[in-house]
């Protein structure tokens, strides 16, 4: 069974997903839309790929399709997903997945109507370092989880906001904290499990944008662990860290953008036995995080018939935690899941407060 897919949208992300599709037999890459002609030509000529489209709505139509990977800014992710499951198309998008978990609603809504799979790439959930830390933490391996720290210190500078659509609410929804934090608050999700309360703030202190430069957050998961989450787009020794404090062991992975086994070690507590440590050893056998692995896990499951795996389900969750975090920064106060379930402001938009500290 070979499986034709499309791209929607031709910038960085969209070479890596293309690259994941040729690199699969059981797949092939058969058009690409993008409104820049010189930018679709490229792109397609680079891949080979025979169809071209200005729209993704001329794409669809013209396009016999069995999966779609949408690489868009967020604020098209909902029309466009729509369309493709009534194009009867599977859709694999790209983070943030919607602007609003009412906005995920509506588009989880339509693939469980038409009884097709909805995948969010959020790569940082792959690779076997990733599983095997998560199996240790699932089978109490390492003893019940305690703390937990969570950052994403990135910088981006001006030129990186002279895109139109970045900088806005309207273009991107929300800021770093929606943008870049999303990312490794997801992969503490993916090894913590569900959230119970988010206390947080969000502010302005250097860049001229609508919304947070920074963001600072406590979150309190289900398990009882207490973690810290920063966010950042000013930190000129960039890093994405993640570190889980157990009663047996810390765990902890540094890397930037995507993580190998290298980027991952576990410190024993005093006292643990050189032989107990021992069997938590890392695979030999090391696939890093990407792109890759996700859609790999997308295909199998798709050529199986089988449901989608946990690597590309629970888009809800991450987008719960920072809506939660723009609730709580706006209103003052914790937010829980009951709060948040009855906010509509935030159910429908991320637009907050935000506490501007820039120089006058």
């Amino acid at each position: 069974m070979t499986l034709r897919a499309a791209i929607v949208g031709t910038g960085a992300v969209a070479h890596l997903h293309a690259q994941a599709l040729v690199a699969d037999p059981r797949v092939d890459l058969v058009a690409v839309s993008n409104r820049s002609a010189e930018r679709r030509e490229a792109f397609a000529d680079r891949y080979g790929v025979p169809g071209r489209h200005a729209t993704h709505t001329e794409l669809l139509a013209a396009e016999q399709l069995d999966v779609v990977i949408l690489c868009t800014p967020p604020d098209l992710h909902r029309e466009q997903t729509l369309d493709a499951f009534a194009a009867g198309v599977h859709v694999i998008c790209e983070k943030p997945p919607a602007l609003s978990l009412a906005e995920l609603d509506d588009m989880q809504h339509a693939a469980d109507t038409a009884g097709l799979a909805f995948a969010i790439v959020f790569q940082q959930r792959t690779g076997t370092a990733a599983a095997h830390v998560k199996g240790l933490l699932d089978d109490g391996a390492l003893g019940r989880p305690l703390l937990a720290q969570c950052q994403t210190l990135w910088l981006r500078q001006d030129d990186y906001y002279d895109v139109d659509w970045r900088g806005t609410w309207d273009g991107e929804g929300g800021g770093t904290t929606l943008g870049h934090g999303i990312h490794q608050m997801d992969l503490l999700a993916h090894l913590m499990g569900d959230w119970a309360e988010v206390d947080a703030r969000l502010w302005r202190l250097a860049r001229d944008i609508e919304m947070e430069d920074v963001s600072t957050a406590t979150i309190r998961f289900a398990n009882g662990v207490v973690a810290t989450a920063v966010s950042s787009v000013l930190s000129p020794r960039e890093t994405s860290y993640v570190r889980i404090d157990t009663e047996l062991a810390t765990v902890e992975v540094e890397h930037l953008y995507g993580h190998s086994g290298d980027s991952w070690r576990i410190t024993p507590a005093r006292g643990v036995s050189d032989e107990l440590a021992a069997s938590w050893a890392f695979p030999e056998v090391d696939e890093p995080s990407g792109h890759e692995p996700l859609v790999r896990a997308v295909i199998d499951a798709l050529v199986a018939g089988e449901p989608l795996p946990d690597l590309v389900t629970f888009a809800r969750r991450p987008l719960e935690l920072v809506t939660a975090i723009y609730a709580s920064a706006t209103h003052g106060r914790p937010v829980t899941h009951a709060s948040l379930d009855a906010d509509d402001r935030f159910r429908t938009a991320l637009r907050a407060e935000v506490t501007d500290l820039r120089p006058r």
